[in-house]
């Protein structure tokens, strides 16, 4: 592969809701680049990006994917990421490694939840941004009502670059509104045409609008279009690039990917106009040893920075940690420094990634992106730097997940299998998480949502040879008391020797939810001798983990010893634990005993027609709606349900918005079951307990 400096290199990320063409569009791309022979398709499986064995038997885009190609002797390189929020860490990843994006909109469906969320990470990361109104050909396709809309949801600053010749399945070609020409197309060719008299009055309409987005930089611009001054296209792309640069333009662009109508136009708008690794502002940085910022600009010839923005596990390689370089370069053989460890890492295989595919290269400088192979002791998020100035970037902040379900291997022995091939599959997906729930007994796993966890469980059991079943997982319910009160344990037992005694009376009270445990000790006189209250709390606490109700951890619960009496032979720290045990169960028997449930904040993210039937549905789940606020296009609700309801609730909310919602869910706080909630909890503990003691 031949060397690029790095003003010659583009980096286009593209971003949006599932289904709106993005895989299609990067695609062409590679097609007009000459990197395929045909057009890949996601439906067929035969994409180059969409390759993994889940993606093509599925037909959706599950993991980030890279290309590249060379269009005007420049080297772009393309970041395809999924539209499905189930899959949003790798759009997280994906915002980290690129300079431009690409935001995929179809012309049918317009502002979607996933292109609502993908905006708001890039307006956090601050990138230079451009719309692609995709899928002109479909029925319902309508360029100026989608043009209209992103502009009431985005800001004014979404400006139209270019114009669609024709509607729907009459759609022939694109105007190029900053090169003043018109183009039409057959089967992917190119021509150019004159410019249509019929589309004059809806051209100069957005052209004033554009010269006045790109005034907002170039004041001069604006002066010459007043006077009635030709502004040259050469002016123009200046003045646009300045825009985008400065994010006072978002370019609005179109076309059809699957007709390749106005793909090579975006090309040539990302090399002439779009900002490339040198137009980037410096980055946030810190050095390892302290907190002190630094900066790295991107500088050809600096010291080496780099990030790892991704890591893909494979079966014959092993970890490929994809990477971008900031400043520098890397080549075989270097030695780095890895930020967060601060151990060295030998740089040994690079490549420059298409799919499945690899090339061999022996740099990469700054701007490239591209795979590192045989790593010691690096992952996603980490920093390679120069030894001798070294910096540390910040590291990538991934969602947490928003579900768990229980697995259990289908063969007695593997769980040290299951524990391993789950460790790499978070490695490469951080998204994902397990954990041993010593409280409820069981192996979750945590994602975010049930397509992504499915996901997961056919990898361990594709790569791992892995099979579990998922399981329903346990709710972690508490048990506390609603009202004080006292009672007496008394523990005595004569077994011929040394006997056992232990007398404590104890009082109990709740306390404000939330504040866990307290005890203590009002002994005067030495009734209790005191090396034996330490043994009461511990009887307490115990019986606290156990549970009195239904076998569930207690909490909220004031407990003090406040009298008792003991042997000068037979009293000891076991019988005084076993008496603080019996006084805690006999208190608690008298105090109002309750189960509690853990309630989650739900937010809800949904297109505004289904907004009824997400409420509605919150309100059958017990929930309760807290508040909504608008979010473009879209409505959040925001409301407080029980965990108990929860369960597989994503796979409904996707059949009630037809795939366009989207929700979070973290703890909140424990309250009180209804009455009859817990009574089917107590009964199905009780059944347990009888059929473990069969």
């Amino acid at each position: 592969m031949k060397e690029y400096s790095a003003d010659r290199i583009r980096n286009l990320g593209f971003f949006g809701h599932a289904s709106s063409g993005k895989t299609s569009l990067c695609e062409a791309l590679l097609l007009a680049m000459k990197q395929n022979t045909r057009l890949g398709s996601v439906a067929e499986g035969t994409s180059l990006l969409d390759y993994d064995e889940d993606e093509v038997s599925r037909k959706i885009s599950i993991n980030l994917s890279l290309g590249y190609g060379e269009w005007q002797n420049t080297l772009v390189t393309i970041v395809d990421t999924p539209g499905y929020a189930d899959f949003f860490g790798n759009v997280v990843s994906g915002v980290r490694a690129v300079d431009n994006a690409v935001v995929v909109v179809d012309a049918s469906s317009g502002i979607e939840v996933g292109t609502e969320m993908a905006w708001r990470r890039l307006d956090d990361a601050k990138l230079p941004r451009t719309v692609f109104v995709n899928k002109l050909k479909k029925e319902h396709a309508s360029f100026d009502a989608t043009a209209e809309d992103l502009r009431k949801a985005f800001g004014t600053r979404v400006t139209p670059l270019f114009l669609p010749i024709g509607k729907k399945e009459g759609l022939s070609g694109v105007v190029d509104l900053l090169n003043d020409k018109a183009y039409s197309y057959d089967n992917g060719a190119r021509q150019e045409i004159p410019v249509p008299a019929d589309m004059e009055d809806a051209i100069s309409q957005w052209k004033e609008k554009l010269v006045e987005a790109a005034a907002e930089v170039d004041e001069s611009l604006m002066e010459e279009f007043v006077e009635g001054g030709e502004i040259a296209p050469v002016e123009m792309r200046t003045a646009v690039r300045k825009g985008i640069k400065a994010g006072v333009v978002h370019p609005l662009v179109c076309g059809d990917a699957l007709a390749q109508i106005g793909v090579d136009l975006l090309l040539d708008l990302g090399v002439d106009v779009l900002p490339g690794p040198l137009d980037r502002a410096p980055l946030g940085a810190a050095k390892p040893d302290s907190a002190d910022a630094v900066e790295v600009k991107p500088e050809e010839d600096g010291p080496a920075c780099a990030l790892i923005f991704k890591t893909i596990s494979e079966a014959h390689v092993g970890d490929m940690n994809l990477v971008r370089v900031f400043r520098g370069k890397l080549e075989t053989g270097m030695v780095v420094l890895n930020a967060r460890s601060e151990r060295d890492e030998k740089v040994n295989q690079m490549y420059v990634v298409k799919g499945r595919d690899r090339v061999e290269v022996n740099k990469l400088t700054t701007g490239m992106i591209g795979a590192l192979v045989k790593l010691k002791d690096t992952h996603t998020g980490d920093t390679l730097c120069d030894k001798r100035q070294p910096v540390k970037l910040p590291p990538v902040v991934f969602p947490r997940p928003s579900i768990s379900v229980a697995i259990v291997p289908q063969s007695k022995g593997d769980e040290e299998r299951v524990s391993n091939g789950l460790s790499r599959l978070h490695e490469e997906d951080p998204t994902f998480s397990y954990e041993f729930n010593s409280e409820i007994g069981q192996q979750l796993i945590n994602g975010m949502g049930e397509l992504h966890l499915d996901v997961i469980v056919a990898r361990l059991k594709r790569r791992f040879d892995v099979h579990v079943d998922l399981i329903k997982p346990r709710i972690p319910y508490r048990e506390t008391i609603t009202k004080k009160c006292e009672a007496q344990g008394r523990h005595k037992k004569q077994t011929g020797g040394r006997g056992q005694f232990g007398d404590v009376w104890l009082r109990v009270e709740p306390v404000p939810r939330g504040t866990g445990f307290e005890f203590v000790s009002e002994i005067r006189g030495g009734s209790i001798p005191s090396k034996f209250i330490p043994p009461v709390e511990k009887g307490i606490v115990e019986t606290m983990e156990k549970g009195v109700l239904a076998g569930y951890h207690m909490m909220d619960i004031r407990a003090v010893v406040f009298d008792g009496s003991y042997h000068d032979v037979d009293s000891s720290d076991i019988a005084f634990k076993l008496a603080g045990s019996l006084a805690f169960r006999n208190c608690c028997e008298k105090a109002g005993l309750v189960l509690l449930e853990p309630i989650m904040n739900v937010e809800v993210t949904v297109p505004d027609q289904y907004t009824g039937d997400v409420m509605g549905d919150l309100n059958a789940r017990r929930g309760r709606i807290m508040g909504m606020e608008v979010q473009g296009n879209l409505q959040v609700i925001k409301a407080q349900a029980p965990m108990a309801e929860m369960h597989k609730y994503s796979n409904s909310l996707r059949s009630m918005t037809q795939g366009r919602g989207f929700f979070t869910m973290e703890f909140s706080h424990y309250e009180e079951t209804p009455r009859d909630a817990a009574q089917k909890v107590i009964d199905e503990a009780k059944r347990e307990k009888e059929a473990a003691q069969k």
